[in-house]
């Protein structure tokens, strides 16, 4: 029997246009179950002009970060298969189909998209700046964590329903940083990862500060690690946990 395929696509202050066309074109293409746009801090004709699209628009007022939004997103979807796509369309329909036909033949629990597998394409290349600073994080997250990944970062991502309840508790960046946890825990919990090339094509006008979110990155790395060798029972990260109080977003999102 197939499985169902719901798609979150996380936004704050997008192009509206851009967007419009690339939720079309996820439809027309993956024909999933639901699209769910998570729409942050909308401009007063946003929603209007996104309402009729194939999809469903929830909206908060503030801005909750990338990873908090994806989590509430997966959180409302009840698919077999969640899939989540950056709502600039850096990754075309095609390559998320890709990603997600992944988790649905059942290769994978989680499947990563990559612009820097061998095998990808990539159609519209960012600034040498971005270029050296996401080469330099991807060089230092293989260093750090378990799953040996060309790229942690990509903006498309599938993950089975039933890997998301196992992995959802152990999610607390609610930034960028929310996709290389998600990694982490997921390679620590003993889930297959499976590393998918795809076509890219570069966003210029993001709304992501390189500098800004490198440092948030950085820092969002050091965590993940952190939590992945907890999940290991490593007793020094134990120690140090013992000593913090947080909350998974899951858990924040009901308080």
């Amino acid at each position: 029997m197939q499985r169902s395929v719901g798609v979150v696509v996380p936004a704050y202050r997008p192009d509206v246009e851009r967007l419009a066309e690339y939720v079309t074109a996820i439809a027309e293409r993956l024909d999933p179950t639901v699209i769910r746009i998570e729409l942050d801090v909308p401009r007063p004709d946003a929603v209007e002009r996104l309402s009729s699209l194939p999809g469903t628009v929830a909206t908060a007022p503030y801005r909750r970060g990338k990873g908090r939004a994806i989590t509430m997103g997966f959180e409302a979807l009840d698919t077999d298969i969640l899939v989540f796509a950056d709502a600039d369309g850096s990754t075309p329909a095609d390559s998320l189909a890709a990603v997600t036909r992944s988790v649905l033949d059942d290769d994978a629990e989680l499947a990563v998209g990559s612009r820097r597998h061998p095998d990808a394409r990539i159609a519209r290349h960012r600034t040498f700046a971005r270029r050296r600073l996401g080469d330099t994080f991807a060089w230092l997250a293989r260093r750090l964590l378990d799953p040996q990944l060309f790229d942690y970062q990509c903006g498309a991502k599938a993950i089975s329903h039933a890997a998301w309840t196992t992995v959802r508790e152990h999610l607390y960046e609610p930034g960028f940083a929310w996709d290389i946890e998600l990694v982490a825990i997921a390679g620590a919990l003993g889930q297959r990862i499976a590393e998918i090339p795809i076509e890219w094509h570069d966003q210029p006008d993001s709304t992501v500060s390189p500098v800004g979110t490198s440092i948030a990155l950085a820092r969002g790395l050091l965590a993940a690690r952190h939590r992945a060798a907890l999940i290991n029972e490593n007793r020094l990260h134990g120690m140090i946990a013992a000593q913090r109080e947080e909350h998974p977003l899951v858990d924040a999102d009901e308080q």
